[in-house]
């Protein structure tokens, strides 16, 4: 079988939760061939991987959703016909799209971008839904809003899909858009792996955002929700990793019959008996953060109340354990902060690390994240023995207090950015040496139960067979182990 992996902003280009996930994932299935369908923002990035892809993905194709490239040249028709005109429209209306007129009009035409949307149809649109919607506005600015939020997802309604039996989309949005699009040009089955609900990420991001204001947040989320919703009506199964999400995807539109929940696995074999603490961590109590340093991991908000926590428990040390390289700016910042607190050598940037090589010194791992989906960091925590402190998103209460499986509480949940919370969160881990233990304990207990690396592969091993079947092709994978 033949499988379009698709991925945005994360493998193999970015290392994190995700990433790991896809790489590991294809490397399950070493049976089956994968072309790998990335989307990126720039070209800057291309072909910079972070990871040895495994020897069965054979092609890579890259989506630049900030493209210079407009394709100004070919396409010297004035006019769309009334038929992608109506479908434009509809588009941009918030109305129900006919989306296979516009898979044939930018996947079969050398149509231009630039002319478009500088363009008499795109101008007509767009005025008849600001006089509707928007015309407390000032008009300029609402028309080139539109243009620049039409013109990635026209990168991706142009992006030539290669042909597969099954379209993987490891999350909705513009890949959601390249799988449902794959799926009705080339047929096979489409397959949406969500780890974190993409519109309610996107949607997050865009009220805290400062680049856009006022009503145009109200019309990025539209645009986000329209790209989901198109991937839910294709998808011929989605899953979720908790029960929660899948609520969250059927609220937001997604039969029920489709949802299916496939929780994250660790290889807990691979955690269980790492090394100890070093003569160096002699009289500390080891911190550990494994994230990259961005901001939706809210790393500042952890260095605060680090510093508060450390006044308290002065044998506290933070190490911060990822790469550092994805926002520099932001890590700048981070840096800054740590030498305006005067924490010195008790806040620790390791950059990118094997995190078997450290986690055994840790006493507790912390999250303090604004947005999660089910955490890898925390299981492999788990499998280590290590308790967690984490705020409360995503599935993060679900993995440290349990979903009703009588394993007791894993760690500390806290409220997110709350400096003074995840402080003493910080102190009262640091002063009970037997409360860690037993939370510990739990969580390896909660990973072994149903958070297995064989576990998750055997679901998928199950998913990826029945589409096998379904589509009448060999299915030459062996079951997974355990």
């Amino acid at each position: 079988m033949k499988v379009c992996m698709i991925v945005e902003g994360c493998y193999p280009y970015v290392a994190g939760g995700v990433s790991t996930w896809v790489h590991n994932f294809i490397q399950s299935f070493p049976k089956s061939e994968f072309v790998l369908l990335t989307i990126v923002s720039d070209r800057s990035v291309s072909g910079k991987f972070l990871y040895q892809l495994p020897e069965n993905v054979t092609e890579v194709h890259e989506l630049y959703l900030q493209d210079v490239d407009w394709n100004r040249k070919g396409w010297h028709k004035a006019r769309l016909n009334r038929q992608e005109y109506l479908a434009l429209r509809s588009l941009i209306m918030n109305q129900k799209v006919n989306w296979r007129v516009l898979f044939k009009l930018f996947q079969n035409s050398g149509i231009s971008l630039d002319r478009l949307l500088m363009g008499e149809d795109f101008m007509k649109i767009v005025r008849e839904y600001y006089d509707l919607q928007y015309s407390q506005v000032v008009f300029s600015d609402f028309l080139w809003t539109m243009r620049s939020l039409y013109l990635p997802l026209l990168f991706t309604l142009k992006m030539k899909i290669p042909k597969a039996d099954l379209y993987h989309c490891v999350a909705t949005g513009y890949a959601g858009v390249l799988g449902s699009m794959g799926k009705a040009l080339h047929g096979g089955c489409l397959l949406i792996s969500e780890h974190g609900i993409y519109t309610r990420e996107r949607e997050e991001e865009l009220l805290r955002a400062d680049w856009v204001k006022g009503a145009f947040k109200n019309i990025w989320i539209e645009q986000f929700k329209k790209m989901s919703s198109l991937a839910y009506e294709r998808a011929d199964l989605v899953t979720s990793l908790y029960e929660r999400a899948r609520e969250l995807q059927v609220d937001l539109g997604c039969p029920m019959e489709k949802t299916m929940v496939t929780p994250n696995g660790v290889a807990v074999e691979t955690l269980r008996n790492l090394p100890g603490k070093t003569p160096e961590d002699e009289g500390r109590i080891n911190i550990g953060a494994i994230l990259r340093v961005t901001p939706i991991k809210d790393v500042k908000t952890m260095i605060q109340a680090f510093a508060f926590a450390r006044e308290r428990e002065p044998r506290l040390k933070l190490w911060i354990m990822g790469p550092c390289d994805e926002d520099r700016e932001y890590a700048g910042e981070c840096f800054e902060q740590v030498e305006a607190l005067e924490l010195g050598e008790d806040v620790v940037f390791t950059g990118r690390i094997d995190v078997k090589d450290y986690l055994g010194r840790m006493d507790m791992t912390i999250l303090t994240s604004i947005s999660e989906g089910q955490p890898l960091t925390i299981l492999e925590s788990f499998a280590a023995h290590k308790p967690v402190i984490a705020t409360d998103v995503g599935n993060c209460r679900g993995l440290i207090c349990g979903e009703k499986d009588g394993f007791g509480e894993a760690g500390i949940l806290t409220h997110i950015m709350n400096v003074e919370e995840i402080a003493q969160a910080m102190v009262d881990m640091a002063r009970n040496g037997e409360r860690r233990r037993i939370m510990g304990e739990n969580g390896y207990l909660r990973a072994q139960s149903r958070y297995r690396m064989e576990q998750m592969r055997q679901n998928y091993w199950k998913i990826y067979r029945d589409f096998a079947e379904i589509m009448g092709l060999p299915w030459k994978e062996e079951p997974p182990m355990g």
